[in-house]
């Protein structure tokens, strides 16, 4: 005689077996997001660092006699508009407007940096020449600080499309991360060869 407990122990266990697997899925999640997260706090450290270099940019650029205005103040206004956008990585849009006005800040520091080339007592003082390399290394870490984030957002995102996690992500509040767009350029600003007065792509 089998005992009146065997269909209420299977149910039972067959609730604790779903619970642990929910469970897990959501630990997992969890971990994914934070590591995305950090990537992203990053990538926000490095834009940070290049706005930093700016103000002092635009100082010893100013001293270059008649130097163009408006290219300085178009730095200036993209500086301004990037360092004042509150960004949650958790929010695609936000993700959209940062990466945007980071561009900026990228293309308008690509147009001055062409237009020194007109400068020669410029480009020739010490100032100038360090506050190029500095530029360049904070470019080459933001780039670096990119790729980590999007490998981190990848798999990330993977995850919350693929059954049978997708079931439980939109409701456990996980959504997808914003990648970078994999443009090899777009974070980049344009070098300056001292040696031959170019500007390298």
């Amino acid at each position: 005689m089998k005992s009146k407990w065997t269909i209420p122990a299977v149910i039972i266990g067959a609730i604790l077996l779903i619970g642990l697997i929910i469970g897990g899925m959501y630990n997992s999640l969890v971990s994914g997001r934070e590591s995305v997260r950090t990537a992203f706090s990053n990538v926000q450290t490095q834009y940070q660092r290049r706005a930093d270099l700016i103000p002092n940019l635009v100082s010893t650029v100013k001293g270059s006699a008649n130097f163009e205005q408006t290219t300085l103040q178009q730095v200036i206004d993209a500086r301004a508009k990037a360092t004042g956008i509150t960004v949650n990585a958790d929010n695609p849009q936000q993700v959209k407007d940062f990466i945007a006005a980071q561009q900026g800040v990228t293309s308008s520091l690509g147009r001055l940096i062409a237009v020194a080339e007109n400068y020669p007592d410029l480009k020739a003082s010490a100032a100038y020449r360090d506050l190029m390399t500095q530029l360049e290394g904070t470019e080459n870490r933001i780039q670096v600080a990119r790729s980590d984030y999007n490998q981190a957002a990848q798999p990330y995102n993977t995850k919350i499309q693929s059954f049978p996690t997708n079931l439980f992500a939109g409701m456990f509040g996980f959504t997808r991360m914003e990648p970078f767009a994999a443009d090899a350029g777009a974070g980049s600003v344009p070098k300056v060869d001292f040696g031959t007065g170019g500007v390298a792509p």
